[in-house]
């Protein structure tokens, strides 16, 4: 008996504080994510999918050169990229340099959406991610973080 309390504390002495800080470090705001979660469905959801799955076939261009609206999920590349890339995407648009049009790939959201509601979408895109997306996301965030204008 005292030897399976023994190692019942020692596993938990050295599993708890690994997730508690990684559960600590993770923690969102719950009221930009619901937040983020409203502006999702009304503006991006109809491209990137309810679910942030995005658009069937994602990975291959189509006859524009342009390439279907990619996940947002933990199965897309959105993770990668930090803070300031993906507020700066979405506020100012992006366009594929494969594109053969010349009109944005990821169309501008600056005049629909506020500071708050694009750093809210961002917030709720992490909700999509795994644990270990979020933390190289967020190493990546501090080489990159929100602009000073996106309060």
């Amino acid at each position: 008996m005292t030897c399976l309390r023994y190692l019942a504390m020692l596993f938990l002495i050295c599993t708890t504080p690994l997730h508690a800080g990684a559960a600590q470090k993770d923690k969102l705001n719950n009221q930009d994510v619901q937040r983020g979660r409203h502006v999702y469905q009304q503006h991006c959801a109809a491209c990137h999918g309810e679910r942030g799955e995005g658009q069937p076939n994602w990975q291959t261009r189509n006859e524009l050169g342009e390439l279907p609206a990619p996940p947002h999920d933990a199965s897309g590349h959105t993770w990668k990229h930090a803070d300031g890339m993906l507020y700066k995407t979405i506020r100012n648009g992006w366009r594929d340099p494969f594109n053969k049009t010349p009109r944005l790939t990821m169309p501008a959201y600056a005049d629909v959406l506020d500071p708050g509601e694009i750093r809210a979408v961002i917030t709720y895109l992490k909700t999509l991610w795994t644990p270990e997306q979020r933390r190289i996301q967020r190493d990546e965030s501090r080489k990159t973080p929100f602009p000073p204008d996106a309060r």
